[in-house]
């Protein structure tokens, strides 16, 4: 039989004021019935433009297709050249035969309605639903990907729901229409380790049980080892290497296909530094030889110090369901009585299921979300008593990375300029030439080039969008950073980039990091203490290596067992 899908020397060009720039190179891939192919490779690498093409989702212009075909082979029809579908014939697919999880589910959703309502609307347009029959199913899927109360989800607006969360409705909506083909990017980068593995088992049950085709679009190898049933490897815009997994987990021949496989945290020791993927291909024969520096002790041991940051009975609940009169009948405890220490030099980990707190919790520690109750004390001052005029002080002092690189940044700002906007707000630098000088070091110092200082975020990949805000945040050398997955969009090379900057700069200007992840491998490595949340409250902390090799709560120890083990 014929491919479901057929990519045949693809090339697409990008129009920019400097001129015209490649975005995909004459890659050649077939996805058979039934079959997973994984695509991956680092951010801005092409991934996502070779995914959003297949559904004639990249603009044109700037997008200009200079060579090739994608034929989509449905059922017993002919195959078709999606390239060459009329808008109306592309409607009918999209969502419906070929369906598509996208990377950042909060720019996916439209924010002015409800989540049950934009999945019950693509049941309705292809699947003729009544609106009684669209709401079942949409509970009925809600169920499925495992969020929870779904008729509670069904009626709240996107920007009520946590990252995973969002991520799953997404997810639902996607498999809706029980499609031939579904094109996932990214589908579990904002998700935790448990609903990872279920969402994971759900994609691989509908390929097995429906004969679906999946392009699967990951920087995670270890889920690459899990799902896939043939690796891609994408290398600017060009496939450098394709096979079965095994063969490409194992037994990797390109030097850059190497280097991915190398870098990964779990492969090597507690703080020694991370390989990344350029050193291979600079010298693809040379056999490497991770440096073996280890990290200074935090100051927890030894001698008990005073703690940088002191939280005490920490409470953030919100009104859930009200009474006739609006009065609250009961409370979502976002954070439930939360009492923790944070000591000079050290990175905590904060790891836990997404909507357990963990966001909250962060915002909470630089008062951008009121608490309901607690102390928090920053060297033995209170920040629940300070003013709007101490607050802004505050800011240059403590610095947060947001998990959605995308709603961080200002869509009609220049990247440059949203760096250099800090640099001005709180008056850092005298000059305009400085100020730009540290920008463009800045930029550098995420591998980022200083010719991106005019670019726009819709110019950029995910991750790479990721690697602009961590560039902000560090921008006025905070001394202490609440990162809130900020390596979750990042690809492994990326990542091991990002993972040993923070571990130089945090050795260079001794600053205190509050690490929020769902990848324990990179809270395990990174962290010097790991504490460990569940529906509002702590359940265990102890150091990195005690918790994550040898956990005594049964949530921790279900945490560690989801990790995928390739």
């Amino acid at each position: 039989m014929p491919p479901l899908l057929s990519i045949h020397n693809l090339s697409i060009e990008f129009q920019t004021e400097s001129g015209l720039v490649p975005g995909v190179k004459a890659i050649n891939l077939d996805v058979h019935r039934g079959e997973i192919v994984a695509l991956v490779g680092e951010s801005g690498s092409g991934k996502s433009i070779t995914s959003l093409s297949i559904l004639q989702l990249l603009a044109t212009p700037p997008a200009t297709y200079t060579s090739g075909s994608i034929l989509f082979t449905d059922g017993d029809h002919a195959p078709v050249d999606l390239l060459r579908q009329s808008p109306e014939q592309m409607q009918r697919i999209r969502g419906n035969r070929i369906a598509m999880i996208f990377q950042e589910p909060m720019t996916s959703l439209n924010p002015v309605f409800t989540c049950g309502h934009q999945v019950m609307e693509a049941l309705r347009l292809h699947q003729r639903m009544n609106s009684r029959q669209a709401r079942q199913k949409t509970l009925a899927l809600f169920e499925k990907v495992k969020l929870p109360d779904p008729a509670l989800i069904f009626g709240r607006y996107p920007h009520q729901l946590s990252g995973g969360q969002k991520q799953r409705v997404m997810i639902a909506m996607a498999m809706s229409c029980h499609p031939a083909l579904l094109i996932c990017d990214e589908p579990t980068t904002a998700l935790d380790v448990t609903v990872q593995q279920t969402i994971l088992r759900l994609i691989k049950d509908l390929q097995e049980t429906e004969q679906m085709g999946v392009v699967f679009i990951t920087h995670d190898l270890g889920v690459v080892a899990e799902i896939a049933d043939r690796v891609a490897v994408m290398y600017k815009g060009a496939i450098v290497e394709q096979g079965p997994v095994q063969q490409i987990m194992q037994q990797p021949q390109h030097p850059y296909t190497k280097g991915l496989l190398a870098c990964r945290p779990a492969l090597h020791p507690k703080g020694e530094r991370l390989p990344v993927v350029s050193d291979f291909m600079e010298s693809p024969g040379v056999k490497r030889e991770t440096p073996g520096a280890k990290r200074e002790a935090s100051g927890v041991k030894g001698e008990t110090p005073t703690p940088l940051l002191s939280v005490s009975n920490l409470r953030v609940w919100y009104p859930g369901r009200k009474s006739f009169l609006g009065k609250p009948l009961e409370y979502i405890k976002a954070v439930d009585d939360v009492s923790f220490d944070v000591y000079k030099g050290e990175t905590l980990g904060l790891v836990g299921e997404s909507g357990c707190g963990k966001t909250t919790l962060g915002r909470t520690l630089l008062r951008l979300v009121e608490p309901t109750g607690g102390k928090i004390l920053l060297n033995g001052h209170d920040l629940l008593g300070y003013s709007a005029s101490e607050l802004r002080r505050l800011r240059r002092e403590v610095q947060i990375i947001f998990q959605d690189p995308y709603s961080s940044l200002n869509p009609r700002m220049t990247i440059g300029n949203a760096i250099e906007e800090v640099l001005q707000v709180h008056r850092v630098l005298p000059t305009a030439r400085q100020r730009r000088e540290k920008v463009t070091d800045l930029l550098e110092k995420v591998s980022l080039k200083p010719e991106h200082y005019h670019r726009y975020p819709h110019e950029f990949s995910g991750g790479q969008r990721q690697r602009i805000v961590i560039a902000r945040a560090l921008a006025l050398n905070p001394s202490f950073l609440v990162c809130d997955e900020s390596v979750s969009a990042l690809d492994v090379s990326v990542q091991a980039q990002v993972l040993n900057l923070l571990n130089d700069l945090k050795k260079e200007f001794g600053f205190t990091v509050i690490f929020i992840s769902h990848d324990l491998s990179v809270i395990h490595y990174i962290s010097d203490r790991i504490m460990v949340m569940q529906k509002g409250k702590i359940v265990e902390t102890g150091e990195a290596g005690q918790v994550y090799y040898h956990p005594k709560e049964a949530y921790t120890q279900r945490l560690i067992a989801s990790i995928p083990k390739g």
